[in-house]
């Protein structure tokens, strides 16, 4: 557990070193996704860890394993994003202090915005040498409502009841429906099994819906990511690996912030890769994972192990 500024516990894992963890070359930092715990994402960290990194991670306080915020333990709960931009600035701040070579940050989904958001708003000491984006939150559903319609009704709808209520039902996807469920995040059942697995040997990790809070936070975020100029401020080479058929996060956001950040390349799927594209069918998980590679290999110059 790592305390934040105000003494909230969060939960970090500093995964298994390198064999050869005095030629390390470098360290990764993932955060994860909203509803998200960091072992959905162990099978990823061997890989990396495989490939010479050291690599840590840490659950978003309020999630996970890292407490709740709202009224409940099912909902997860924000006031606003900046509680998590300040979270983060401290956490890589103590997590890079002494760490030897390049410093990559990495984030999915939701973690994919507020690492972008930090990146943007320059509160990342040191800068990371590289960014990573899977999938990310750049807009949410529907794409054709603009945001500042989006952010109305989430303004309105913390106004008339308590901001912590849920704002999609009392659970994410009841269990009755998981194939459903799954058909939003990936074609791959093991891979799914494995989440529900870690949910049942581990209940403190289940979290269903987001609250009306975190809605208008995540509207308010979304159009400061956007404003004019922010997206190419960004100064940090960036990959963004997407799917143009993902259901949960605009895949239209995606595309136009890529165009806007100056040193940015990206991977693109279509209707094989769904949201979890890091948990996806081997074939789709595979190319997405030599993209990274590829990407911190010409970056970084750091050339991956033969």
């Amino acid at each position: 557990m790592w305390a934040a500024g105000d003494g909230h516990l969060i939960r970090r894992i500093d995964w298994t070193p390198p064999t050869d963890d005095t030629h390390a070359r470098g360290s990764i930092l993932f955060m994860s996704g909203r509803g998200d715990a960091y072992e959905k994402y162990l099978e990823s960290f061997e890989h990396w860890r495989q490939r010479g990194w050291r690599v840590s991670a840490a659950d978003w306080r309020g999630q996970g394993g890292s407490g709740r915020l709202g009224a409940d333990d099912s909902t997860g709960h924000i006031d606003d994003f900046a509680l998590w931009i300040a979270d983060l600035a401290l956490l890589w701040a103590d997590w890079a202090d002494s760490r030897e070579g390049p410093l990559v940050l990495m984030g999915h989904s939701m973690g994919g915005h507020l690492v972008l958001r930090a990146v943007i708003e320059q509160v990342l000491d040191p800068r990371p040498d590289a960014l990573v984006l899977s999938a990310p939150m750049l807009d949410v559903f529907p794409e054709h409502l603009p945001t500042f319609a989006k952010r109305a009704m989430a303004r309105i709808m913390t106004s008339v009841g308590d901001p912590r209520r849920p704002a999609w039902g009392s659970k994410e996807k009841p269990i009755t429906l998981v194939s459903a469920r799954r058909r939003f995040l990936t074609h791959d059942h093991d891979r799914y099994a494995d989440e529900e697995w870690w949910r049942e040997t581990r209940p403190e990790l289940k979290l269903g819906a987001g609250s009306w809070g975190w809605v208008r936070g995540a509207a308010d975020s979304i159009a400061r990511i956007h404003r004019r100029g922010a997206l190419e401020s960004v100064a940090v080479p960036t990959l963004i690996v997407a799917t143009d058929a993902d259901k949960l996060v605009s895949p239209a956001a995606t595309r136009a912030a890529f165009a806007r950040i100056p040193d940015a390349e990206g991977v693109f799927f279509g209707k094989e890769a769904r949201h979890e594209i890091l948990r996806e069918v081997d074939p789709v998980r595979d190319r997405a994972l030599a993209a990274i590679d590829d990407f911190l290999a010409r970056k970084l110059d750091a050339a991956p192990p033969s």
